[in-house]
């Protein structure tokens, strides 16, 4: 029996999402806030959109992150929506904690809030051997990493395995949850990742078995039709999707030595984002949370790359060329 919860159950939570919607960061707020005079005066315009301006950066947005989780967890019919925007927190924690291990460090510093996981406990359970409170297939997928780093030392052998179990949780959540929307958005989530992969890998000069070994299941495109994808061919793969801009743009950069990936990385973030605003012509139902949890998170990389380009003393231009499109 089927335990989805109808459209009309979200009304309510809509009704607040559409209301919220208008603090959500625009491109008009960025352009004041790439303009401000300083970075007091860009927090201060970050306070419109219901930051803490008197916080720093970091612990302004942590502090917004977790607001629009509880908010969403608890005004959510089903509070398992807001795990899909939290398992990818667990899974860079993950990677953290077994690198800062391998090499005797203490990884709290780089440790983030937001995941289903507190960091702390984490930590500090995987370093006493007693990891309590997990999924059993996060669990598994630590224990796994660790020895791939025991026996070969290779990190991207153990980030691989972390990746392949937080999508295959991702997926499976959407699965549980009967979305079709979420599912859509998982499987083309898998699909970007595999796309960043395919450029990366061919820019190395290696193809072939390697790139079959690096692939991530569960996407719209198979990974064997990437990895027999030569050059132009890489475009042609998913020129029938969301992703032919992004790969056609890829397929002419996937060589040695090629230009920079700037453009190409902002049109993979785009496909997504042109999937999930389609939330927003849906009056009410799972699409507008799902559509807002993206959204919020959305925003958060936006202000990240607006003030580390206002640090490194880059023109408006060139930090507006490194800004996605907005959802709003």
């Amino acid at each position: 029996m089927s335990h989805r919860k109808k459209d009309t159950d979200y009304l309510a939570i809509s009704a607040r999402i559409r209301a919220m919607e208008n603090r959500l960061l625009t491109r008009e707020r960025m352009d004041r806030m790439i303009e401000a005079r300083d970075n007091a005066e860009a927090m201060k315009l970050l306070a419109e959109c219901g930051y803490n301006d008197a916080a720093g950066l970091d612990e302004a947005l942590a502090q917004a992150r977790a607001q629009v989780f509880k908010d969403m967890e608890q005004g959510a019919p089903d509070p398992r929506l807001v795990e899909v925007f939290q398992i990818k927190y667990d899974y860079h924690n993950a990677k953290t904690v077994l690198k800062a291990q391998a090499v005797g460090a203490d990884p709290e510093r780089l440790l983030l809030a937001g995941g289903r996981y507190d960091p702390a406990q984490l930590w500090d359970g995987w370093k006493r051997e007693a990891l309590s409170g997990v999924s059993e297939t996060f669990k598994r997928a630590m224990t796994q990493a660790k020895t791939a780093l025991a026996e070969g030392g290779d990190p991207q052998q153990a980030d691989l395995i972390l990746d392949r179990a937080c999508y295959g949780e991702m997926a499976q959540l959407a699965k549980e949850l009967e979305s079709p929307f979420l599912q859509g958005y998982v499987r083309l989530s898998v699909d970007v990742a595999n796309l960043r992969t395919a450029v990366r890998v061919h820019r190395m000069g290696k193809e072939g078995d390697f790139l079959r070994q690096v692939l991530l299941p569960g996407g719209n495109v198979s990974e064997g039709s990437i990895a027999a994808a030569r050059g132009e061919a890489l475009g042609e793969v998913f020129r029938s999707g969301p992703l032919s801009q992004a790969a056609e743009l890829g397929a002419k950069l996937a060589v040695p030595g090629g230009e920079s990936l700037t453009a190409f990385e902002r049109e993979c973030d785009n496909a997504l984002t042109n999937y999930l605003a389609a939330a927003r012509r849906i009056p009410f139902g799972e699409e507008t949370v799902i559509g807002y949890l993206y959204a919020k998170e959305l925003e958060f990389t936006a202000i990240r790359a607006i003030f580390a380009g206002r640090a490194a003393g880059l023109d408006g231009d060139t930090i507006r060329a490194r800004l996605r499109e907005t959802y709003v």
